[in-house]
């Protein structure tokens, strides 16, 4: 069986900075990231999505982690085709219009620009072998067909020096009669798929399931199941605390990703107070194997 890392998909998340996870005199930026390196072996870096990241922080992200630490950086909105606030790009690319950004949009000129800057600072990380793999989560509208198999090769050639993986919104890509054809479609890729457990029986819901598209790397992340998923606030998505015996029903399934891949990420997104690290470091003992 691969290494199964199993950790959160944020250390600053406000709700848990708040929960008293982390202990007092950790509680700084760099108290974090070393009280949260010490106890989980992965982290997911949710704020590549809101903002491009800094490479200047990605250095001390190095500087602040073991060897063996792993972080997934979660692509910038606008190159996975999101809604992007203006003010989410540096000040010197604030010249389009909102209307396009809105849209998800960019002419070729700043998404060359944006592409180049995410390349940039993510490259310490890429560089000291801390790079998990870079998350391009796609929007609901992201549905399969032609358009989306061209917009998936695009992201595929510029990411091309970096571990790739893809998570789809849109139900339909893992549908009965589609599933198959997303798998070959991310294997030629070289892209990890991502899969997900969230509440099922919604409208967007995307099935439990784990595929392994690429042998080097398999990525899960947990959403928590809550009912206002796709509405609401992040925290009435995501807002949810898996029991013992919902993370133990996911054992089985996580086992065989793991045996088909060189190594297998599970991340928790459920973000109430210490609800996802509680979840990880569960996770983890149940597949952890017994000592003999």
């Amino acid at each position: 069986m691969g290494d199964v890392l199993v950790g959160a998909c944020s250390w600053t998340d406000r709700q848990l900075v708040t929960s008293g996870w982390y202990p007092r005199g950790r509680r700084d930026a760099e108290g974090r990231l070393r009280h949260y390196a010490a106890r989980l072996p992965v982290v997911e870096v949710d704020a590549g999505y809101y903002a491009l990241p800094s490479r200047r922080n990605a250095e001390l992200w190095v500087e602040r982690t073991p060897e063996g630490f792993r972080f997934d950086v979660k692509a910038f909105s606008l190159l996975t085709g999101h809604p992007t606030r203006v003010e989410a790009l540096p000040p010197d690319l604030r010249g389009l219009g909102p209307d396009a950004l809105r849209r998800g949009r960019a002419d070729e000129g700043l998404l060359d620009e944006v592409w180049g800057r995410f390349a940039e600072a993510v490259e310490p990380l890429r560089k000291a072998g801390r790079l998990g793999t870079v998350l391009f989560q796609f929007p609901p509208w992201f549905a399969p067909g032609s358009p989306a198999e061209a917009a998936l090769e695009a992201c595929a050639r510029r990411a091309e020096d970096w571990p790739l993986a893809v998570e789809f919104r849109h139900p339909g890509w893992w549908a009965p009669g589609q599933a198959d054809t997303t798998h070959a479609l991310l294997s030629a890729l070289d892209a990890s798929a991502v899969g997900t457990d969230m509440a099922q029986d919604l409208p967007a819901s995307l099935p439990p399931v784990a595929p392994v598209t690429r042998p080097a790397l398999a990525v899960v992340r947990f959403h928590g199941r809550s009912r206002a998923w796709g509405r609401g606030s992040k925290e009435d998505r995501f807002r949810y605390d898996y029991s013992a015996a919902e993370l133990a029903a996911w054992a089985p399934r996580l086992r065989r990703a793991a045996r088909q891949a060189d190594e297998l990420h599970v991340l928790f997104n459920n973000c109430c107070a210490d609800a996802a690290v509680r979840a990880a470091e569960t996770m983890r003992e149940l597949l952890t194997p017994p000592r003999r």
